[in-house]
């Protein structure tokens, strides 16, 4: 079996530390733990890996979050993988920080590197990893805070928050999504 693993973030040095990053972060983590390296490659940076039998394809578009269905469309079809083989890691503004929630479709809640992947892929039903940056603005900073760095204290709490990462993606390749929905989120995923 083959499955597409997508970080979603938006490329560039000015961007690298932003919680909207987080879905890089995440790939990053489980890269190092499985020592992958990503090569640069159409539409993004990719990485190889196996998990027993499953073939992992790692994938960080460089298209930016807002066309990220552009990247995610076409790995894919490059690699022949069918939409239930698709797990997308994201942040998400409506959960504490350090939360993880674990879906297997739904809407895009007001995402927009989720609205275009289902815009473009023309489904909803996709499994995603939700990771909470919180939401501890003021009224009217949303997208400041969103593109704005982690603070010194989430930063120190980041390395341990991303390990999940690494328990996560193989659980969805080998055991399926809603096995591992069952298992994360019945802990209340607050890592």
């Amino acid at each position: 079996m083959k499955y597409l693993i997508v970080g979603l973030g938006n490329i560039g040095d000015e961007y690298r530390n932003t919680r909207h990053n987080i879905g890089f972060k995440m790939l990053d983590a489980f890269a190092e733990a499985s020592n992958v390296v990503f090569e640069d490659r159409r539409y993004g940076m990719v990485g190889r890996c196996r998990v027993k039998n499953a073939e992992l394809v790692l994938l960080k578009p460089s298209t930016f979050m807002n066309l990220s269905g552009n990247a995610v469309r076409y790995w894919m079809g490059e690699e022949k993988i069918p939409v239930e083989n698709l797990l997308v890691l994201v942040d998400d503004l409506n959960l504490p920080f350090g939360t993880i929630r674990i879906r297997m479709k739904g809407s895009n809640g007001g995402h927009n590197g989720l609205g275009h992947i289902q815009q473009v892929l023309g489904t909803e039903n996709y499994a995603r990893v939700r990771f909470g940056i919180g939401n501890d603005y003021p009224k009217g900073a949303q997208m400041h805070f969103v593109l704005g760095e982690w603070t010194e204290e989430e930063a120190k709490m980041l390395p341990d928050r991303l390990k999940i990462t690494t328990e996560i993606i193989p659980s969805f390749c080998l055991q399926g999504i809603e096995r591992t929905m069952n298992a994360f989120n019945s802990l209340g995923m607050k890592v």
